[in-house]
Protein backbone atom coordinates (compact mmCIF):
# COMPACT_ATOMS: atom_id res chain seq x y z
CA UNK A 1 0.00 0.00 0.00
CA UNK A 2 1.60 3.54 -1.14
CA UNK A 3 0.16 6.93 -0.85
CA UNK A 4 1.13 7.38 -4.75
CA UNK A 5 -1.31 4.45 -5.53
CA UNK A 6 -3.97 7.30 -4.11
CA UNK A 7 -2.71 9.42 -7.29
CA UNK A 8 -5.52 8.48 -9.62
CA UNK A 9 -8.19 9.93 -7.15
CA UNK A 10 -6.61 13.35 -8.57
CA UNK A 11 -8.73 12.74 -12.00
CA UNK A 12 -12.08 12.80 -10.41
CA UNK A 13 -11.54 15.49 -8.19
CA UNK A 14 -10.66 18.06 -10.92
CA UNK A 15 -14.06 17.12 -12.44
CA UNK A 16 -16.01 17.50 -9.61
CA UNK A 17 -14.07 21.07 -8.80
CA UNK A 18 -15.28 21.85 -13.17
CA UNK A 19 -18.82 20.75 -12.47
CA UNK A 20 -18.66 23.47 -8.95
CA UNK A 21 -17.25 25.96 -10.94
CA UNK A 22 -19.82 25.57 -14.02
CA UNK A 23 -22.89 26.20 -10.79
CA UNK A 24 -21.57 29.66 -10.89
CA UNK A 25 -21.39 30.24 -14.43
CA UNK A 26 -23.78 31.72 -17.12
CA UNK A 27 -26.05 29.30 -17.89
CA UNK A 28 -25.66 30.37 -21.69
CA UNK A 29 -22.29 30.54 -23.39
CA UNK A 30 -20.64 29.95 -20.42
CA UNK A 31 -17.26 30.35 -21.90
CA UNK A 32 -14.95 30.35 -18.60
CA UNK A 33 -16.70 27.13 -17.57
CA UNK A 34 -16.10 24.99 -20.93
CA UNK A 35 -12.44 25.94 -20.48
CA UNK A 36 -12.11 25.31 -17.01
CA UNK A 37 -14.30 21.47 -17.58
CA UNK A 38 -11.99 21.11 -20.79
CA UNK A 39 -8.48 21.49 -18.35
CA UNK A 40 -10.05 19.31 -16.05
CA UNK A 41 -10.63 16.52 -18.38
CA UNK A 42 -6.74 17.38 -19.41
CA UNK A 43 -5.66 17.24 -15.84
CA UNK A 44 -6.96 13.80 -15.75
CA UNK A 45 -4.83 12.71 -18.41
CA UNK A 46 -1.95 14.14 -16.97
CA UNK A 47 -2.91 11.96 -14.13
CA UNK A 48 -3.37 8.95 -16.15
CA UNK A 49 0.28 9.59 -17.47
CA UNK A 50 1.90 9.70 -14.02
CA UNK A 51 0.31 6.83 -12.64
CA UNK A 52 1.87 4.87 -15.46
CA UNK A 53 5.29 6.14 -14.23
CA UNK A 54 4.14 5.04 -10.52
CA UNK A 55 2.65 1.77 -12.08
CA UNK A 56 5.71 0.70 -13.47
CA UNK A 57 8.05 1.85 -10.97
CA UNK A 58 6.14 0.03 -8.00
CA UNK A 59 3.40 -2.17 -9.43
CA UNK A 60 -0.27 -2.66 -8.88
CA UNK A 61 -1.32 -1.87 -5.32
CA UNK A 62 -4.61 -0.17 -3.49
CA UNK A 63 -3.81 3.14 -2.00
CA UNK A 64 -4.73 3.90 1.77
CA UNK A 65 -8.21 2.82 2.43
CA UNK A 66 -10.56 4.87 4.60
CA UNK A 67 -13.42 3.92 6.39
CA UNK A 68 -14.00 1.16 8.77
CA UNK A 69 -14.97 -2.77 7.40
CA UNK A 70 -16.88 -2.91 4.84
CA UNK A 71 -17.71 1.01 4.14
CA UNK A 72 -14.24 1.89 3.52
CA UNK A 73 -12.84 3.76 0.15
CA UNK A 74 -9.57 3.33 -1.58
CA UNK A 75 -7.85 3.83 -5.35
CA UNK A 76 -6.42 0.51 -7.13
CA UNK A 77 -3.70 0.79 -9.22
CA UNK A 78 -3.24 -1.60 -11.83
CA UNK A 79 -3.57 -2.03 -15.63
CA UNK A 80 -6.87 -2.78 -15.69
CA UNK A 81 -7.94 0.42 -13.99
CA UNK A 82 -5.05 2.57 -15.84
CA UNK A 83 -6.20 1.43 -19.09
CA UNK A 84 -9.96 2.74 -18.51
CA UNK A 85 -8.15 5.77 -16.55
CA UNK A 86 -6.52 6.94 -19.59
CA UNK A 87 -9.54 6.12 -21.77
CA UNK A 88 -12.49 7.82 -20.04
CA UNK A 89 -9.87 11.07 -19.50
CA UNK A 90 -8.98 11.11 -23.36
CA UNK A 91 -12.83 10.34 -24.19
CA UNK A 92 -13.92 12.80 -21.64
CA UNK A 93 -12.02 15.16 -22.83
CA UNK A 94 -12.86 15.22 -26.35
CA UNK A 95 -16.57 15.15 -25.75
CA UNK A 96 -16.39 18.03 -23.64
CA UNK A 97 -14.15 19.53 -26.65
CA UNK A 98 -16.74 19.02 -28.39
CA UNK A 99 -20.04 19.81 -26.61
CA UNK A 100 -18.29 23.56 -26.44
CA UNK A 101 -19.31 24.05 -29.69
CA UNK A 102 -22.28 21.86 -30.38
CA UNK A 103 -24.38 23.45 -27.76
CA UNK A 104 -22.95 26.87 -28.35
CA UNK A 105 -26.47 29.15 -27.67
CA UNK A 106 -28.19 26.89 -26.05
CA UNK A 107 -30.00 28.54 -22.79
CA UNK A 108 -28.63 26.07 -20.51
CA UNK A 109 -25.31 25.09 -21.55
CA UNK A 110 -23.92 25.87 -18.10
CA UNK A 111 -25.82 22.90 -16.55
CA UNK A 112 -25.65 20.92 -18.77
CA UNK A 113 -21.45 21.41 -18.74
CA UNK A 114 -21.51 20.55 -14.76
CA UNK A 115 -23.62 17.78 -14.93
CA UNK A 116 -21.11 16.07 -18.14
CA UNK A 117 -18.14 16.41 -15.90
CA UNK A 118 -20.03 15.28 -13.34
CA UNK A 119 -20.69 12.28 -15.16
CA UNK A 120 -17.05 11.53 -15.98
CA UNK A 121 -15.75 12.23 -12.42
CA UNK A 122 -18.01 9.45 -11.74
CA UNK A 123 -17.39 7.14 -14.21
CA UNK A 124 -13.17 8.24 -13.01
CA UNK A 125 -14.31 7.10 -9.84
CA UNK A 126 -15.99 4.25 -10.49
CA UNK A 127 -12.81 2.33 -12.90
CA UNK A 128 -10.57 2.81 -9.92
CA UNK A 129 -12.36 1.48 -7.09
CA UNK A 130 -10.43 -0.45 -4.65
CA UNK A 131 -13.20 -1.33 -2.63
CA UNK A 132 -16.58 -2.59 -2.86
CA UNK A 133 -18.35 0.74 -1.41
CA UNK A 134 -16.53 2.91 -3.75
CA UNK A 135 -17.60 0.32 -6.57
CA UNK A 136 -21.22 0.85 -6.01
CA UNK A 137 -21.20 4.21 -5.35
CA UNK A 138 -19.65 5.53 -8.39
CA UNK A 139 -22.03 2.56 -10.14
CA UNK A 140 -24.73 4.37 -8.93
CA UNK A 141 -23.48 7.73 -9.63
CA UNK A 142 -22.63 7.67 -12.64
CA UNK A 143 -26.24 6.63 -13.74
CA UNK A 144 -28.24 8.98 -11.85
CA UNK A 145 -25.74 11.63 -13.33
CA UNK A 146 -26.23 10.20 -16.78
CA UNK A 147 -30.29 10.55 -16.17
CA UNK A 148 -29.89 14.24 -15.99
CA UNK A 149 -28.45 14.77 -19.39
CA UNK A 150 -30.70 12.64 -21.06
CA UNK A 151 -33.64 14.87 -19.95
CA UNK A 152 -31.68 17.72 -20.78
CA UNK A 153 -34.74 18.14 -22.96
CA UNK A 154 -37.35 17.53 -20.79
CA UNK A 155 -40.21 18.51 -23.11
CA UNK A 156 -39.75 15.80 -25.47
CA UNK A 157 -42.01 13.10 -24.69
CA UNK A 158 -39.32 10.59 -26.32
CA UNK A 159 -36.94 11.97 -23.85
CA UNK A 160 -39.06 11.56 -21.23
CA UNK A 161 -39.54 7.68 -21.96
CA UNK A 162 -36.32 6.96 -22.81
CA UNK A 163 -34.69 8.14 -19.34
CA UNK A 164 -37.97 6.76 -17.45
CA UNK A 165 -37.26 3.47 -19.07
CA UNK A 166 -33.60 3.10 -18.49
CA UNK A 167 -34.52 4.45 -14.67
CA UNK A 168 -36.33 1.76 -14.15
CA UNK A 169 -33.39 -1.27 -15.51
CA UNK A 170 -30.94 1.07 -13.71
CA UNK A 171 -31.99 0.60 -10.48
CA UNK A 172 -32.67 -3.44 -10.66
CA UNK A 173 -29.17 -3.67 -11.96
CA UNK A 174 -28.24 -1.24 -8.86
CA UNK A 175 -30.01 -3.27 -6.80
CA UNK A 176 -28.36 -6.55 -8.10
CA UNK A 177 -25.07 -5.02 -7.74
CA UNK A 178 -25.27 -3.85 -4.11
CA UNK A 179 -26.66 -7.53 -3.17
CA UNK A 180 -23.56 -8.72 -5.06
CA UNK A 181 -21.55 -6.49 -3.37
CA UNK A 182 -23.11 -7.13 0.38
CA UNK A 183 -23.04 -11.79 -0.21
CA UNK A 184 -19.17 -10.94 -0.99
CA UNK A 185 -18.52 -8.45 2.01
CA UNK A 186 -19.66 -11.19 3.92
CA UNK A 187 -18.71 -14.15 2.75
CA UNK A 188 -14.57 -13.30 2.08
CA UNK A 189 -14.67 -10.70 5.34
CA UNK A 190 -13.43 -7.77 3.65
CA UNK A 191 -14.51 -4.82 1.26
CA UNK A 192 -10.91 -5.02 -0.40
CA UNK A 193 -11.55 -5.76 -3.66
CA UNK A 194 -8.15 -7.19 -4.41
CA UNK A 195 -8.49 -9.59 -1.40
CA UNK A 196 -11.42 -10.85 -2.94
CA UNK A 197 -9.85 -11.52 -5.89
CA UNK A 198 -6.78 -12.84 -3.96
CA UNK A 199 -9.15 -15.63 -2.32
CA UNK A 200 -11.36 -16.37 -5.19
CA UNK A 201 -8.17 -17.43 -7.04
CA UNK A 202 -7.41 -19.62 -4.89
CA UNK A 203 -10.67 -20.86 -4.72
CA UNK A 204 -12.57 -19.80 -1.58
CA UNK A 205 -16.29 -18.52 -1.37
CA UNK A 206 -17.77 -21.87 -2.29
CA UNK A 207 -21.54 -21.56 -3.23
CA UNK A 208 -21.66 -17.86 -1.85
CA UNK A 209 -19.41 -16.87 -4.52
CA UNK A 210 -21.70 -18.59 -7.23
CA UNK A 211 -24.51 -16.45 -6.14
CA UNK A 212 -22.24 -13.41 -6.17
CA UNK A 213 -21.75 -14.18 -9.97
CA UNK A 214 -25.38 -14.83 -10.50
CA UNK A 215 -25.97 -11.43 -8.99
CA UNK A 216 -22.85 -9.36 -11.12
CA UNK A 217 -24.26 -11.04 -14.31
CA UNK A 218 -27.58 -9.49 -13.93
CA UNK A 219 -26.23 -5.98 -13.01
CA UNK A 220 -23.72 -6.19 -15.82
CA UNK A 221 -26.74 -8.06 -18.46
CA UNK A 222 -28.84 -5.12 -17.63
CA UNK A 223 -26.03 -1.91 -17.76
CA UNK A 224 -25.45 -3.15 -21.29
CA UNK A 225 -28.81 -3.24 -22.43
CA UNK A 226 -28.72 -7.13 -23.19
CA UNK A 227 -31.58 -8.55 -24.91
CA UNK A 228 -34.65 -8.11 -23.57
CA UNK A 229 -33.56 -5.34 -21.81
CA UNK A 230 -32.05 -3.17 -24.41
CA UNK A 231 -34.80 -0.73 -25.53
CA UNK A 232 -34.05 2.25 -23.39
CA UNK A 233 -30.63 2.09 -25.46
CA UNK A 234 -32.23 2.29 -28.81
CA UNK A 235 -34.31 5.31 -27.54
CA UNK A 236 -31.98 7.87 -25.71
CA UNK A 237 -31.68 9.44 -29.40
CA UNK A 238 -33.49 13.12 -28.13
CA UNK A 239 -29.88 14.05 -26.23
CA UNK A 240 -27.61 16.03 -27.52
CA UNK A 241 -25.26 14.14 -29.36
CA UNK A 242 -22.37 14.77 -27.11
CA UNK A 243 -24.40 12.73 -24.37
CA UNK A 244 -24.69 10.10 -26.97
CA UNK A 245 -21.18 9.45 -27.40
CA UNK A 246 -20.33 9.59 -23.67
CA UNK A 247 -23.00 7.39 -23.26
CA UNK A 248 -22.22 4.99 -25.93
CA UNK A 249 -18.55 4.72 -25.55
CA UNK A 250 -18.32 5.36 -21.75
CA UNK A 251 -21.34 4.84 -19.49
CA UNK A 252 -22.54 1.59 -21.18
CA UNK A 253 -19.05 -0.24 -20.97
CA UNK A 254 -19.50 -0.36 -17.01
CA UNK A 255 -21.48 -3.68 -17.50
CA UNK A 256 -18.53 -5.44 -19.19
CA UNK A 257 -15.92 -3.84 -17.00
CA UNK A 258 -17.27 -5.21 -13.96
CA UNK A 259 -17.21 -8.34 -15.22
CA UNK A 260 -13.95 -8.20 -16.06
CA UNK A 261 -12.88 -6.52 -12.42
CA UNK A 262 -14.34 -9.41 -10.97
CA UNK A 263 -12.91 -12.12 -13.60
CA UNK A 264 -12.09 -14.26 -10.47
CA UNK A 265 -14.98 -14.45 -9.07
CA UNK A 266 -17.21 -15.16 -12.15
CA UNK A 267 -14.33 -18.26 -12.87
CA UNK A 268 -15.99 -19.66 -9.73
CA UNK A 269 -19.31 -20.29 -11.68
CA UNK A 270 -19.33 -21.99 -15.07
CA UNK A 271 -22.62 -22.09 -15.74
CA UNK A 272 -23.17 -18.40 -14.80
CA UNK A 273 -20.16 -17.87 -17.51
CA UNK A 274 -22.37 -20.32 -20.06
CA UNK A 275 -25.20 -18.00 -19.17
CA UNK A 276 -23.51 -15.09 -20.37
CA UNK A 277 -22.94 -16.89 -23.99
CA UNK A 278 -26.04 -17.33 -24.86
CA UNK A 279 -27.40 -13.91 -23.82
CA UNK A 280 -24.47 -11.91 -25.35
CA UNK A 281 -24.23 -14.19 -28.17
CA UNK A 282 -28.00 -13.97 -28.92
CA UNK A 283 -28.02 -9.55 -28.02
CA UNK A 284 -24.64 -9.34 -30.52
CA UNK A 285 -26.76 -11.27 -33.88
CA UNK A 286 -29.87 -9.51 -33.01
CA UNK A 287 -28.23 -6.11 -32.40
CA UNK A 288 -26.22 -6.12 -35.81
CA UNK A 289 -29.58 -7.58 -38.06
CA UNK A 290 -31.52 -5.07 -36.70
CA UNK A 291 -28.91 -2.06 -37.14
CA UNK A 292 -29.02 -3.23 -40.68
CA UNK A 293 -32.69 -1.78 -41.50
CA UNK A 294 -32.39 1.00 -39.16
CA UNK A 295 -32.84 4.31 -41.67
CA UNK A 296 -31.62 7.06 -39.08
CA UNK A 297 -27.50 7.44 -38.68
CA UNK A 298 -27.51 7.58 -35.04
CA UNK A 299 -30.62 4.99 -34.46
CA UNK A 300 -28.36 2.63 -36.52
CA UNK A 301 -25.49 3.77 -34.11
CA UNK A 302 -27.70 2.88 -31.20
CA UNK A 303 -28.37 -0.74 -32.58
CA UNK A 304 -24.77 -0.99 -33.08
CA UNK A 305 -23.79 -0.44 -29.59
CA UNK A 306 -26.59 -3.55 -28.81
CA UNK A 307 -24.71 -5.51 -30.45
CA UNK A 308 -21.41 -4.80 -29.72
CA UNK A 309 -22.18 -4.94 -25.97
CA UNK A 310 -23.68 -8.23 -26.63
CA UNK A 311 -20.11 -9.40 -28.30
CA UNK A 312 -18.36 -7.66 -25.01
CA UNK A 313 -20.20 -9.79 -22.96
CA UNK A 314 -20.02 -13.22 -24.78
CA UNK A 315 -16.20 -12.83 -24.89
CA UNK A 316 -16.71 -12.46 -20.99
CA UNK A 317 -18.91 -15.61 -20.77
CA UNK A 318 -16.00 -17.19 -22.22
CA UNK A 319 -13.67 -15.89 -19.96
CA UNK A 320 -11.39 -14.11 -22.67
CA UNK A 321 -11.40 -11.13 -20.03
CA UNK A 322 -8.02 -9.48 -21.26
CA UNK A 323 -10.08 -9.57 -24.98
CA UNK A 324 -12.93 -8.14 -23.59
CA UNK A 325 -11.06 -5.12 -21.82
CA UNK A 326 -9.49 -4.59 -25.37
CA UNK A 327 -12.75 -4.67 -26.94
CA UNK A 328 -14.22 -2.00 -24.70
CA UNK A 329 -11.00 0.31 -25.80
CA UNK A 330 -11.57 0.00 -29.42
CA UNK A 331 -15.77 0.05 -29.02
CA UNK A 332 -15.60 3.57 -26.99
CA UNK A 333 -12.86 5.35 -29.55
CA UNK A 334 -14.69 3.71 -32.82
CA UNK A 335 -17.99 4.69 -31.11
CA UNK A 336 -17.52 8.28 -29.46
CA UNK A 337 -16.37 8.77 -33.37
CA UNK A 338 -18.89 7.82 -35.00
CA UNK A 339 -21.42 9.59 -33.36
CA UNK A 340 -19.06 12.91 -33.26
CA UNK A 341 -18.82 13.01 -36.67
CA UNK A 342 -22.26 11.15 -37.71
CA UNK A 343 -23.63 14.90 -39.12
CA UNK A 344 -20.51 14.89 -41.46
CA UNK A 345 -20.70 11.25 -42.36
CA UNK A 346 -24.52 12.36 -43.12
CA UNK A 347 -23.31 15.12 -45.75
CA UNK A 348 -20.81 12.67 -46.96
CA UNK A 349 -23.23 10.21 -48.16
CA UNK A 350 -25.72 13.00 -49.31
CA UNK A 351 -23.23 14.14 -51.86
CA UNK A 352 -22.50 10.56 -53.45
CA UNK A 353 -23.84 10.44 -57.01
CA UNK A 354 -24.40 6.82 -57.16
CA UNK A 355 -24.86 5.39 -53.40
CA UNK A 356 -24.94 1.65 -53.01
CA UNK A 357 -23.06 -1.30 -53.36
CA UNK A 358 -20.54 -0.87 -56.38
CA UNK A 359 -20.48 -4.57 -57.03
CA UNK A 360 -23.02 -7.37 -55.45
CA UNK A 361 -21.28 -10.97 -54.90
CA UNK A 362 -23.13 -13.50 -55.83
CA UNK A 363 -23.39 -17.35 -54.18
CA UNK A 364 -19.61 -18.12 -55.98
CA UNK A 365 -18.33 -14.91 -54.74
CA UNK A 366 -19.21 -15.50 -51.22
CA UNK A 367 -18.31 -18.92 -50.86
CA UNK A 368 -14.93 -17.80 -52.65
CA UNK A 369 -14.28 -15.07 -50.00
CA UNK A 370 -15.30 -17.57 -46.99
CA UNK A 371 -12.94 -20.12 -47.96
CA UNK A 372 -10.30 -17.33 -49.05
CA UNK A 373 -10.96 -15.88 -44.92
CA UNK A 374 -10.61 -18.98 -43.00
CA UNK A 375 -7.24 -19.31 -45.25
CA UNK A 376 -5.91 -16.04 -44.48
CA UNK A 377 -6.71 -16.84 -41.06
CA UNK A 378 -5.29 -20.20 -40.85
CA UNK A 379 -1.71 -18.68 -41.99
CA UNK A 380 -1.78 -15.70 -39.59
CA UNK A 381 -3.04 -18.01 -36.61
CA UNK A 382 -0.02 -20.49 -37.62
CA UNK A 383 2.31 -17.30 -37.59
CA UNK A 384 1.03 -16.42 -33.86
CA UNK A 385 1.07 -20.30 -32.77
CA UNK A 386 -2.66 -21.49 -32.67
CA UNK A 387 -1.53 -23.99 -30.33
CA UNK A 388 -0.57 -21.22 -27.50
CA UNK A 389 -4.10 -19.77 -27.66
CA UNK A 390 -7.35 -21.03 -25.75
CA UNK A 391 -9.60 -22.52 -28.09
CA UNK A 392 -12.18 -20.08 -26.94
CA UNK A 393 -9.72 -17.15 -28.55
CA UNK A 394 -9.34 -19.26 -31.93
CA UNK A 395 -13.43 -19.76 -31.88
CA UNK A 396 -13.73 -15.90 -31.37
CA UNK A 397 -11.13 -15.36 -33.90
CA UNK A 398 -13.30 -17.64 -36.47
CA UNK A 399 -16.42 -15.16 -35.38
CA UNK A 400 -14.49 -12.35 -36.46
CA UNK A 401 -12.87 -13.70 -39.49
CA UNK A 402 -16.83 -14.01 -41.14
CA UNK A 403 -17.27 -10.82 -40.89
CA UNK A 404 -13.36 -10.12 -42.97
CA UNK A 405 -15.27 -12.50 -45.35
CA UNK A 406 -18.28 -10.23 -45.48
CA UNK A 407 -16.11 -7.68 -46.77
CA UNK A 408 -13.43 -9.86 -49.14
CA UNK A 409 -16.71 -11.28 -50.70
CA UNK A 410 -17.29 -7.33 -52.33
CA UNK A 411 -14.05 -6.75 -53.80
CA UNK A 412 -14.62 -10.87 -55.54
CA UNK A 413 -17.59 -10.15 -57.19
CA UNK A 414 -17.83 -9.88 -60.37
CA UNK A 415 -18.41 -6.37 -61.43
CA UNK A 416 -16.08 -5.40 -58.66
CA UNK A 417 -13.21 -2.99 -59.88
CA UNK A 418 -9.74 -4.56 -59.22
CA UNK A 419 -8.94 -1.54 -56.66
CA UNK A 420 -11.39 -2.50 -54.75
CA UNK A 421 -10.74 -6.46 -54.77
CA UNK A 422 -7.25 -5.20 -53.81
CA UNK A 423 -7.98 -2.90 -50.95
CA UNK A 424 -10.54 -5.51 -49.48
CA UNK A 425 -7.60 -8.36 -49.35
CA UNK A 426 -5.48 -6.04 -47.79
CA UNK A 427 -7.49 -4.75 -44.83
CA UNK A 428 -8.51 -8.48 -44.51
CA UNK A 429 -4.76 -9.49 -44.11
CA UNK A 430 -4.19 -6.30 -42.05
CA UNK A 431 -7.35 -7.30 -39.73
CA UNK A 432 -6.44 -11.11 -38.97
CA UNK A 433 -2.93 -9.93 -38.67
CA UNK A 434 -4.19 -7.08 -35.89
CA UNK A 435 -6.64 -9.84 -34.00
CA UNK A 436 -4.01 -11.97 -33.10
CA UNK A 437 -1.30 -9.04 -32.44
CA UNK A 438 -3.32 -7.31 -29.98
CA UNK A 439 -4.57 -10.34 -28.21
CA UNK A 440 -1.65 -10.94 -27.25
CA UNK A 441 -0.73 -7.73 -26.87
CA UNK A 442 -3.53 -7.60 -24.33
CA UNK A 443 -2.43 -10.89 -22.92
CA UNK A 444 0.79 -9.65 -21.79
CA UNK A 445 -0.57 -6.59 -20.63
CA UNK A 446 -2.91 -8.59 -18.33
CA UNK A 447 -0.86 -11.13 -17.34
CA UNK A 448 -0.97 -11.99 -13.35
CA UNK A 449 -3.43 -8.88 -13.05
CA UNK A 450 -6.65 -11.04 -14.77
CA UNK A 451 -6.99 -14.84 -14.79
CA UNK A 452 -5.76 -17.12 -17.91
CA UNK A 453 -9.13 -18.74 -19.36
CA UNK A 454 -9.49 -22.25 -18.20
CA UNK A 455 -9.76 -25.04 -20.50
CA UNK A 456 -13.46 -25.77 -21.71
CA UNK A 457 -15.83 -28.11 -20.56
CA UNK A 458 -18.34 -30.24 -22.96
CA UNK A 459 -21.28 -27.07 -21.97
CA UNK A 460 -18.44 -24.81 -23.24
CA UNK A 461 -17.24 -26.48 -25.89
CA UNK A 462 -21.08 -26.64 -27.47
CA UNK A 463 -21.46 -23.20 -27.01
CA UNK A 464 -18.49 -22.46 -28.73
CA UNK A 465 -19.65 -24.33 -32.08
CA UNK A 466 -23.02 -23.44 -32.01
CA UNK A 467 -21.88 -19.57 -31.72
CA UNK A 468 -19.57 -20.50 -34.75
CA UNK A 469 -22.25 -21.96 -36.91
CA UNK A 470 -24.52 -19.26 -36.08
CA UNK A 471 -22.33 -16.31 -36.48
CA UNK A 472 -21.07 -17.90 -39.74
CA UNK A 473 -24.96 -18.33 -41.22
CA UNK A 474 -26.07 -14.70 -40.19
CA UNK A 475 -22.62 -13.61 -41.91
CA UNK A 476 -23.47 -15.59 -45.22
CA UNK A 477 -27.11 -14.65 -45.08
CA UNK A 478 -25.68 -10.62 -44.73
CA UNK A 479 -23.13 -11.38 -47.90
CA UNK A 480 -26.38 -12.19 -50.06
CA UNK A 481 -28.77 -9.95 -48.51
CA UNK A 482 -28.54 -7.61 -51.81
CA UNK A 483 -29.76 -10.73 -53.84
CA UNK A 484 -32.84 -11.37 -51.97
CA UNK A 485 -32.99 -8.02 -50.38
CA UNK A 486 -36.18 -7.34 -52.57
CA UNK A 487 -37.90 -10.65 -52.14
CA UNK A 488 -41.85 -10.31 -50.34
CA UNK A 489 -40.43 -12.61 -47.65
CA UNK A 490 -37.66 -10.17 -46.75
CA UNK A 491 -39.38 -6.95 -47.33
CA UNK A 492 -41.44 -8.52 -44.26
CA UNK A 493 -38.74 -9.84 -42.08
CA UNK A 494 -37.34 -6.01 -43.31
CA UNK A 495 -40.34 -4.50 -41.28
CA UNK A 496 -40.04 -6.73 -38.23
CA UNK A 497 -36.58 -5.92 -37.54
CA UNK A 498 -36.77 -2.50 -38.20
CA UNK A 499 -38.83 -2.81 -35.40
CA UNK A 500 -36.89 -5.22 -32.75
CA UNK A 501 -39.20 -7.74 -33.68
CA UNK A 502 -41.14 -5.70 -31.59
CA UNK A 503 -39.71 -6.48 -27.79
CA UNK A 504 -39.45 -2.78 -27.11
CA UNK A 505 -43.07 -2.79 -27.60
CA UNK A 506 -43.76 -5.31 -25.00
CA UNK A 507 -41.99 -3.27 -22.64
CA UNK A 508 -43.72 -0.44 -23.15
CA UNK A 509 -46.70 -2.12 -22.89
CA UNK A 510 -45.70 -3.22 -19.87
CA UNK A 511 -43.98 -0.07 -17.84
CA UNK A 512 -47.31 1.65 -19.44
CA UNK A 513 -49.28 -0.44 -17.35
CA UNK A 514 -47.56 -0.09 -14.51
CA UNK A 515 -47.88 3.70 -14.52
CA UNK A 516 -51.16 3.28 -14.99
CA UNK A 517 -51.76 1.20 -11.83
CA UNK A 518 -49.36 3.70 -9.67
CA UNK A 519 -51.37 6.34 -11.51
CA UNK A 520 -54.82 4.85 -9.94
CA UNK A 521 -53.47 3.89 -6.84
CA UNK A 522 -52.12 7.19 -5.92
CA UNK A 523 -55.87 8.74 -7.01
CA UNK A 524 -57.68 6.31 -4.64
CA UNK A 525 -54.93 7.11 -1.70
CA UNK A 526 -55.88 10.50 -2.15
CA UNK A 527 -58.94 11.97 0.07
CA UNK A 528 -61.47 13.40 -2.05
CA UNK A 529 -62.19 17.33 -0.44
CA UNK A 530 -65.92 18.62 -0.31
Amino acid sequence: MSVTHALPLLAPLFLVAASLFSCFAPAKRPRLAIKVAELAAIGAMVIALVSTIVLIRDGSATGPMFGIGLFTFGSRLDPVSLVMLSLVSFIGWVVLRYAGTFLDGEARQGPFTGWMTATLAAVLFLVQSGTLLQFVIGWIASSLLLHQLLLFYPQRAAAQRAARKKFIVSRIGDASLIAAALVLGFTFGTGEISAILTAAREGAGGSWSVLASALLALAAILKSAQFPTHGWLTEVMETPTPVSALLHAGVVNAGGFLLIRFADVMLQAPVVLAVLVMIGGFTALFGSLVMLTQPAVKTSLAWSTVAQMGFMILQCGLALFPIALLHIVAHSLYKAHAFLSSGTAIETVAAIRRPGPVAIPDGKAVTRAFLLALTIYGMIGLLFGFSEKPPQAIALGAILIFGVAYLIAQGLADAAPWALTRRTLLASLFAATAYFALQHGADMLMHGTLPATPRPGPLEWTLMILGVISFGTVAVAQALFPLWAYHPAAAGLRVHLTNGLYVNALFDRLLGGWQHNKAATTQAATPVKD
